[in-house]
């Protein structure tokens, strides 16, 4: 089921900027991740509309990104000319062998169409020793999601499109790449980036149809009488409190999200 859904950020399009913003802590977890020296180069995959990249290039290196939808590119384009923006599939660039010193992927791992594919250009493009910081999600987090109360058939949906993390070591490994470390994330009331899970603390975001427009699952997967239906109760449990409760039942200690910081051999 994993898939790049171009079509669906092409739609998104320039209103995905409206919601989707460079939140400060992933970007400092980015950041130290990637230990950026100011000499070296660095590609942001999948990059959607740089709002990362973007900040990224402010810290130091010579940055480099690309993505698959020619309107999320249009919108990068716009906040940068010290970024090289390129369009190309995630399995095919143009770049040189051993080129770049370090590599990030913010939350889109699971649009790849096939991850040992992706991984093996990723792996390509970097010099021996070059990292790679992905932020994602797994399957098993996303399962504590207080969501799948109230969007179910969305939620399994997307647990089954995102991989697992021992999917993502064995197509890393399939590729050269080792995984160094996992770093668990957990959402704060103050995020700044409003992806799926962002409303964790603050339920009503989710009433929100700007938001709900800038998260791919609500694009994707979730069908006009599901959203009817779980927007209802959602709007019910929080104007009676009883989600309090509901996010009670949800508690996780292993974070809502996980840096993964490996190597190319």
């Amino acid at each position: 089921m994993r898939k790049i859904v171009g079509a669906i950020y092409d739609k998104i399009g320039i209103e995905y900027d409206t919601t989707r913003k460079a939140d400060p802590a992933i970007l400092s977890s980015l950041a130290s991740l990637l230990a950026i020296v100011s000499s070296n180069k660095y590609v942001d995959v999948a990059c959607g509309t740089g709002n990362y990249t973007t900040e990224l290039s402010k810290i130091g290196g010579h940055w480099f990104a690309f993505d698959h939808s020619q309107k999320m590119l249009i919108e990068a384009r716009t906040k940068t000319s010290m970024v090289s923006w390129q369009q190309y599939n995630v399995d095919e660039t143009g770049y040189e062998d051993d080129f770049f010193d370090g590599a990030t992927s913010s939350l889109a791992i699971h649009h790849f169409p096939d991850l040992e594919k992706a991984f093996e250009e990723i792996a390509r493009i970097l010099k021996p020793r070059g990292k790679f910081i992905i932020f994602t999600a797994t399957p098993d987090q996303m399962r504590s999601y207080w969501l799948n109360d109230y969007f179910p058939t969305m939620m399994k949906r997307s647990c089954e499109q995102m991989p697992t993390l021992k999917a993502v070591e064995h197509a890393l490994n399939r590729a050269g790449i080792s995984i160094k470390a996992t770093t668990p994330f957990f959402i704060t009331p103050d995020l700044q980036d409003f992806f799926l899970y962002s409303g964790k603390q603050r339920p009503e975001m989710y009433l929100s149809s700007s938001v709900r427009k800038g998260i791919s699952s609500f694009q994707n997967f979730c069908s006009e009488s599901e959203l009817e239906s779980g927007l209802d109760k959602l709007r019910e449990d929080i104007e009676s409190g009883t989600i309090k409760g509901v996010m009670e039942n949800y508690k996780n200690e292993n974070g809502d999200y996980l840096f993964i910081s490996s190597f190319a051999d």
